[in-house]
């Protein structure tokens, strides 16, 4: 990466990250809210959407918080997700990443969002 920090902002809704059968069909609840991530594999079907409309049945884990890092990022962009998390890893918060096409997502538990915000300020990146 080179010594510009990517510009981060906060998305406003809080998210779950659920987990089905690798075989279950896309659920329609998981299609709503500013950001939706959808991933199957061989082994599962994870869905990643607003916490709100997750069903109470399903396994997810809830109470996540996102940072977009404002893109389009060229895909010959060197170590961005890898600077970020290092921040995060020092000041001891978990993170779930997601990627896109454009731009990378990071996830991180409601009750870390106000010290992933001030550790990453301090590290240089400005937040929206």
């Amino acid at each position: 990466m080179t010594d510009s920090k990517p510009t981060l902002s906060c998305l406003s809704d809080t998210l779950a990250i659920c987990r089905l059968e690798a075989d279950a069909r896309l659920p329609s609840w998981a299609l709503a809210g500013e950001f939706t991530s959808i991933t199957r594999t061989a082994d599962e079907l994870s869905i990643v959407c607003r916490q709100a409309d997750v069903p109470a049945e399903i396994p997810c884990e809830r109470g996540y918080h996102c940072i977009k890092v404002e893109g389009p990022l060229a895909f010959t962009v060197i170590g961005v997700l890898s600077s970020l998390t290092t921040v995060l890893a020092r000041v001891g918060i978990s993170i779930f990443a997601v990627s896109t096409f454009d731009t990378d997502y990071i996830l991180v538990k409601k009750n870390q969002m106000d010290k992933a915000v001030q550790a990453l300020s301090q590290a240089g990146y400005y937040i929206n």
